[in-house]
């Protein structure tokens, strides 16, 4: 489908979600956002666990036994050193997760050697947690490989040394510590970040409709207003130059020629409008009635009458049925918008219309008029018929030309189009059956 421009906006949005993660190759990995201070919920869980530690420590419950290791380590008061910094790092489990779980890893490594408290082995394990759900990709990867090693050999080690069933405990306790928390936390991430993606794909399909949308739209208006210049402007400039040459010149013939001349063309013009209100009402892509090559004669001759000395040329292959519609319909409006040129400011003297059909399967179409010095057009100009030309011939991969040069009648200007007959789709090329007549 041809589209027109997307607006810079939009475009640019475009381009960073086809330069972004949708991008063919590219895998999609969400960074974590990382706040800049401790939320408010860490800080409750970091208050929440120092105090019910503090509460266990106070009614002399701990994980080992009371005598373990406390004359080396100088008593009870010891294990609320581990206590309190497991609390710490907890506030900084997602400003900063890895340093956090290297200071609690100490901790716990503190807490081993004494009585030790229940609340910083379970905050020591949400550390563990957090550093794998909110860390980089690359410590999301490790962590759970490394702490999985560890339980492997907390399970083997200490069975081959000792050869005791209850060696194998300290596996698995490593595994429930340290290992099971990193899965949690690698098996949560990995669940966030495919809904976050699914929402990225969401977000950049919902741009890239926008940007269908919007191109659609420009492109029909381009269209319309491609389809109104042309077919309106041919009979207003014609109105205008009569209806001037009537108030300019005091005789009655000449005024009622320019009336009948004036008349013809708002007929024409009412028809053709009432042509286009009816695509813009029922919303058909191309009206039943789409101007053919077989009507380059009448515009021939409407242009004659006009004041236009014209003549028209064209191969006997060039007809109507073996030239796609869309080719067709381009030329048609390109001869009709050149010869309104060349009625606004084509100096006196002959306009030749050639339209043929090359050997290499395109369509040419060339239009020549004098050109000269001339006090002004006869009638004004917007400059909108070289663009609207240029955009048809765009639109089916054709060359376009236009502008003055020397010929040897004089200086001439001259608009040549190529447009290729030929496409990739078949159907183009199809040739279609003649209108049944009643």
């Amino acid at each position: 489908m041809q589209c027109g421009t997307v607006p810079g906006d939009q475009a640019s949005a475009a381009r960073a979600v086809l330069d972004g993660d949708m991008a063919p190759g590219r895998p999609h990995s969400p960074r974590p956002s990382r706040p800049s201070r401790p939320p408010r919920f860490d800080v409750y869980v970091a208050v929440s666990g120092l105090l019910s530690g503090l509460l266990l420590w106070g009614i002399g419950l701990g994980v080992r036994p009371a005598d373990y290791a406390m004359v080396l380590l100088g008593g009870r008061w010891v294990i609320l050193l581990p206590l309190a910094v497991t609390a710490g790092c907890e506030v900084l489990r997602r400003t900063t997760p890895r340093t956090a779980l290297l200071v609690g890893t100490a901790a716990v490594v503190l807490d081993l050697v004494t009585q030790g408290n229940l609340f910083t082995i379970l905050m020591y394990t949400d550390l563990m947690y957090a550093a794998v759900l909110y860390g980089t990709p690359a410590s999301a990867r490790r962590i759970p490989r490394i702490t999985g090693l560890l339980a492997v050999v907390g399970t083997l080690v200490p069975f081959a040394v000792w050869r005791v069933p209850e060696a194998l405990l300290i596996g698995v306790t490593v595994g429930l510590v340290s290992f099971a928390p990193a899965s949690t936390g690698l098996i949560v991430r990995n669940h966030r970040d495919a809904a976050e993606a699914a929402r990225l794909r969401a977000e950049q399909t919902a741009l890239l409709a926008e940007v269908d949308r919007t191109q659609a739209v420009v492109a029909e208006r381009a269209r319309m207003a491609r389809e109104l210049h042309d077919m309106v402007a041919n009979h207003l400039s014609a109105i205008a130059i009569h209806s001037t040459a009537a108030l300019s010149i005091d005789d009655a013939k000449t005024s009622r020629e320019a009336l009948a001349v004036i008349r013809e063309n708002s007929v024409g013009g009412l028809a053709e409008m009432r042509r286009l209100i009816g695509i813009l009402r029922d919303g058909d892509s191309e009206p039943a009635a789409t101007p053919t090559l077989d009507g380059l004669a009448a515009l021939v001759v409407g242009a004659r009458g006009n004041g236009l000395d014209v003549t028209l040329d064209t191969l006997p292959d060039t007809t109507h049925g073996q030239i796609p519609a869309p080719v067709e319909l381009a030329a048609y409006r390109i001869v009709q918008e050149s010869l309104t040129n060349a009625l606004k400011h084509a100096c006196p003297g002959r306009v030749t219309v050639t339209v043929a059909q090359q050997p290499d399967d395109s369509l040419t179409v060339e239009v020549t008029s004098p050109y000269g010095d001339r006090d002004g057009p006869s009638a004004p100009g917007s400059g909108a018929g070289l663009v609207g030309m240029r955009e048809r011939t765009a639109l089916l991969h054709g060359t376009f030309e236009a502008g003055p040069e020397d010929s040897a009648d004089g200086k001439i200007w001259a608009v040549r189009v190529a447009l290729p007959v030929t496409d990739a789709d078949p159907a183009w090329n199809r040739p279609r059956e003649p209108p049944k007549t009643a």
